[in-house]
């Protein structure tokens, strides 16, 4: 069990806050669900939908390369995996799949995989993408790359934040393309046109209990988001779970993630649950200054697998949304 001293810690250091409240469940249907990201969140997205494809059903991927890409190695991930030509191989995923540390490949084939990459990102240059697009070829997945849009190392919005080609906060760029409901559409087929303005409610929500209590001991934040139209207080919806970038969450950039980059207005008028879990920036004990998800092993070697404590911590919020009303 993770100690609390440092948690207490940081508490008597800076003030403690009042906890958000229980994350309600909304009767979701949860059987089958779909994932999403952007640069580290984009690599999550992939190590979810790899460790449980029997129910994550589509991946969309911008700025993200293949999947256990760093190996462990955070060097390797700043390297190789951001700017480099990372190796294209299916031997670790045949492995875990044999181990039973993740779903069976099989699960992948013709699974629906949306990437992106913008032509003007430096900091996960094209190359890397264009690997995630051949592992997942190689496992049998049916792909869609776009990757001709003049877009820096960002969230790409129709009409939202930074100038197209720019890479600064909060990587959330105009760029005249509408990433969120490309990817929704290719993952969950033929949708209704989007609302003009979100018109459903963004629920804050406790994380720690989906965390062994400890929210902060794997870099997570207190607070996670989840965004409900008004349809899904009554009826049965969809989940879809939306992973920020690095220097992307709330404490980064307020709630601009989840208020701007555009998956609410899809939500709204297609009953989709929309859930926003949210990392933090870590300094000692786990290093991750920039508050990225764990994609190169700060929180255990297992972390791209079932056994990673923040695919499980995710994984149990799903559950949650899946829960009766009350």
């Amino acid at each position: 069990m993770r100690s609390w001293a440092a948690k207490l810690l940081l508490l008597l250091s800076f003030g403690s806050a009042v906890a958000a409240d229980r994350l309600p469940g909304y009767d979701a249907d949860v059987s089958a669900f779909t994932v999403s990201g952007v640069s580290s969140g984009g690599y999550m997205a992939v190590q979810m939908h790899l460790a449980h494809s029997s129910r994550v059903h589509g991946v969309g991927a911008l700025a993200a390369g293949p999947y256990y890409c760093a190996r462990g190695s955070l060097w390797t991930a700043w390297g190789r995996c951001m700017t480099g030509t990372p190796e294209i191989s299916r031997s670790d995923v045949d492995r875990f799949a044999r181990e039973k540390r993740i779903d069976p490949v099989a699960n992948l084939s013709n699974a629906r995989v949306w990437l992106f990459s913008g032509s003007n990102d430096r900091t996960v240059v094209p190359a890397v993408v264009d690997a995630l697009a051949k592992q997942y070829a190689l496992l049998g997945a049916g792909v869609v790359l776009i990757k001709e849009k003049p877009a820096g190392h960002a969230m790409v919005t129709e009409n939202a934040g930074s100038a197209c080609a720019a890479t600064e906060p909060p990587f959330i760029n105009d760029c005249d393309y509408d990433a969120a409901g490309e990817l929704l559409r290719h993952l969950l087929g033929s949708l209704s046109a989007p609302s003009t303005q979100a018109s459903g409610r963004l629920v804050r929500f406790d994380q720690d209990p989906f965390a062994e209590g400890n929210a902060w001991g794997i870099s997570m934040a207190d607070d996670g988001f989840v965004y409900v139209p008004r349809a899904c207080e009554t009826e049965r919806c969809r989940v879809h779970v939306a992973f920020h970038g690095c220097r992307q969450g709330v404490e980064a950039v307020n709630e601009r993630f989840v208020r701007d980059v555009g998956y609410n207005r899809w939500a709204d008028t297609n009953r989709l649950i929309v859930l926003y879990p949210q990392a933090i920036a870590r300094y000692w004990w786990i290093y991750n200054p920039r508050g990225c998800w764990d994609w190169w092993g700060y929180t255990g070697q297992g972390y791209a697998t079932k056994e990673g404590e923040q695919l499980r911590a995710v994984l149990a919020m799903v559950q949650r949304l899946g829960e009766p009303r009350k």
